[in-house]
């Protein structure tokens, strides 16, 4: 499984920046990070479940 390169969120405002990446395999989690501390690292998040944040977040 390899992950997909880091993507910022079209949404991203005023230093509140948030980071995506998926990986090739469609059952892989989708992993989100601040941009503005990725060494923190990041939250791995099922796709279903990132798809329903986003429902609620849109």
């Amino acid at each position: 499984m390899s992950p997909g390169k880091w993507r910022k969120s079209s949404r991203s405002q005023g230093g509140n920046c948030v980071e995506t990446r998926t990986y090739d395999q469609v059952a892989a989690p989708v992993e989100v990070r601040d941009s503005k501390a990725p060494e923190l690292g990041s939250l791995a998040i099922d796709r279903s479940e990132f798809a329903a944040l986003l429902r609620c977040v849109g």
